[in-house]
């Protein structure tokens, strides 16, 4: 089932009946549970930008900032300008990187990247992670960005390859496949909503005059033993997506759906040994001629 990221539009920040509390808690649940997915994309980012002066890098659609904490760690000399459209989100960023130390490096800013963007200022790197197929026109945020970053500098672009899968077929509750057919109730849903879910970035950023553009696919393959985390993560994953299936799934399914993200019972998946994590997210890189 997919995930955080079409559970929170994030470049808006004018969303009233957005919970950002409970938004931030699952941001931050996904960076423990996939923080060596984010650690292994970061570090190849770093060697694509070998040769590189980073002084100055943005991370758009930054979240709670773990992309941002992970940068800095990665240029350890570099001003990190996180960009998000909520400003609750941005805040949990702040004290994040207070705690870290890093208050004098990260700093933040609030904006729609559906309206006028923000005056960053030149980069070296930009990041950004499942932001870019929520907006209006990704075409011309990549034209924003490229007007950013400085000659020879980088982007990069992460994306969503495969829904995250948590469960085995066959749950020992139910009709086996309930989660292939949650996904593709919820694929369904979100293409209709996000009609650059399965955009070429790679073309996307050719066009806007990009060049050298590469491409690479990371695997997600979380098993036993999984981070303390996993459980609620994935619990949280299934139930974000709860009001999609009434009338979409039948009653059977429902019921099981419930059963496995209750809190308590054989089969909720905050005890079961079976419990995983996988799928898949793309980078693509290209540098600023």
């Amino acid at each position: 089932m997919n995930h955080h990221q079409h559970a929170y539009d994030g470049h808006r920040h004018d969303a009233a009946d957005v919970d950002f509390g409970a938004i931030a808690d699952l941001l931050d649940l996904d960076a423990e549970v996939l923080h060596t997915y984010l650690s292994d994309a970061t570090g190849w980012v770093h060697d694509q930008a070998a040769g590189l002066t980073v002084a100055r890098l943005i991370d758009l659609g930054c979240g709670t900032g773990p992309a941002a904490v992970e940068l800095a760690g990665r240029w350890p000399a570099a001003e990190v300008v996180a960009v998000d459209g909520s400003a609750a989100l941005l805040a949990r960023l702040r004290a994040k990187a207070a705690r870290l130390g890093l208050a004098d490096r990260v700093h933040t800013v609030e904006a729609d990247l559906d309206g006028p963007w923000p005056d960053t200022g030149a980069v070296d790197l930009v990041w950004t992670s499942m932001t870019l197929h929520h907006l209006a026109d990704p075409g011309q945020a990549l034209r924003e960005i490229f007007a950013r970053i400085r000659p020879g500098g980088l982007l990069a672009v992460a994306e969503l390859t495969s829904s995250l899968r948590f469960l085995p077929d066959d749950i020992g509750i139910g009709r086996p496949g309930l989660e292939a057919r949650c996904n593709a109730v919820f694929d369904e849903t979100h293409a209709a909503a996000l009609p650059h879910l399965d955009a070429d970035w790679g073309a996307f950023m050719s066009q806007a005059g990009f060049a050298d553009v590469v491409k690479r696919s990371f695997e997600i393959d979380v098993t036993a033993p999984l981070p303390a985390a996993a459980g609620r993560f994935a619990q949280w994953s299934l139930q974000r997506g709860r009001e999609q299936f009434d009338g979409r799934l039948d009653a059977a399914d429902l019921a099981t759906l419930d059963a496995i993200t209750s809190d308590d019972g054989p089969h909720s998946v905050l005890r079961r040994p079976d419990l995983v994590i996988r799928g898949a997210r793309t980078l693509w890189t290209g540098r600023r001629p």
